[in-house]
């Protein structure tokens, strides 16, 4: 399956976006009331700067107490990111997920962001390609 498959599939395709100096507490509270993980950080909505996720703060918090609270996001976001394109495979995705141990991966085309797709989102993917397979499978055997 492809990542354009699983873009199309999602119910809300919405990739939150923040200005560099929006301030840690406002992200959290962002984070909190979508119910997400994870937002794009970016000066212009098309092209990311960095990604934040919960763990992020989290890790913050736990180094410098609430005080970072106040600080920008931009303090604390992953500058390097690893994105996909819409024609990469999700099982590759899957990989890279897995090997960086992270849940949300940017989709960026010609450096331009077109999408944001979960572990979840890839998982699920995943289970119903499988499941495709298997009824596929099942009818060969049984002459259908």
């Amino acid at each position: 399956m492809l990542v354009s498959q699983i873009l199309k599939s999602k119910a809300d395709d919405t990739v939150v976006t923040v200005l560099p100096s929006t301030t840690i507490l406002e992200a959290a509270k962002m984070l909190s009331e979508r119910r997400i993980g994870t937002l794009i950080i970016a000066r212009d909505a098309h092209v990311p700067d960095g990604i934040v996720s919960e763990r992020d703060i989290v890790g913050q918090l736990g180094r410098a107490g609430a005080g970072c609270l106040s600080e920008a996001v931009s303090s604390i976001m992953t500058t390097k990111l690893v994105s996909c394109t819409r024609e990469m495979r999700a099982d590759i995705v899957l990989e890279k997920m897995t090997e960086g141990r992270f849940r949300h991966m940017p989709v960026i085309e010609d450096g331009v962001l077109v999408g944001l797709i979960s572990l979840g989102d890839v998982v699920k993917a995943r289970l119903t390609e499988l499941a495709m397979e298997k009824d596929a499978l099942e009818g060969m055997i049984r002459g259908h």
